[in-house]
């Protein structure tokens, strides 16, 4: 992860990951200790798949704790938004023009994007178009196959 850039996260991706950062180093390190002191107590461990697993495991987590501590120590939540503009945070219920199909999104920061749950990011073209717009507008987004036409519907400010 580059030094120096800031990690955009809604305040809910701020809170998802300290509680998973939090989980790994108190409860996650502790089981994955007690599985490699059993793995030893069989004995030889030049052939002990129990204890090869378990040290992979624990590589594995110790992996995400620095991943999580780097993304967290250049984190910036973004929850300014002017009320009813589209920014980080925001649900938005938008119609394709050309299909007359409703989507709706969450436009979070980059970390936090995952397009099969209908989180996109801010660095995204669409969520790119769609920032700062709001309820009424209609968006141009560019991409590889042509340009798509957003109405957007509605904006909240997500709970969650």
């Amino acid at each position: 992860m580059a030094e120096g850039k800031k990690n955009l996260l809604t305040r809910a991706g701020l809170n998802k990951y300290e509680a998973e950062l939090h989980d790994l180093k108190v409860n996650r390190r502790q089981e994955i200790a007690q599985k490699i002191k059993e793995a030893r107590e069989q004995g030889d461990l030049s052939e002990n798949a129990e204890y090869d697993a378990a040290k992979d495991e624990q590589r594995e987590i110790e992996e995400r704790i620095v991943y999580l501590e780097s993304l967290l120590k250049n984190a910036e939540v973004v929850d300014d938004a002017e009320e009813g503009t589209i920014n980080l945070g925001c649900d938005v219920r938008l119609l394709d023009v050309e299909y007359d199909e409703e989507v709706e999104y969450r436009i979070v920061g980059s970390t936090e994007a995952n397009s099969l749950k209908g989180l996109i990011s801010n660095e995204s073209p669409v969520g790119q178009a769609l920032l700062h717009h709001r309820e009424g507008d209609t968006v141009t987004v560019e991409t590889q196959a042509g340009n798509v036409q957003y109405k957007v519907l509605s904006v909240t400010r997500s709970e969650a």
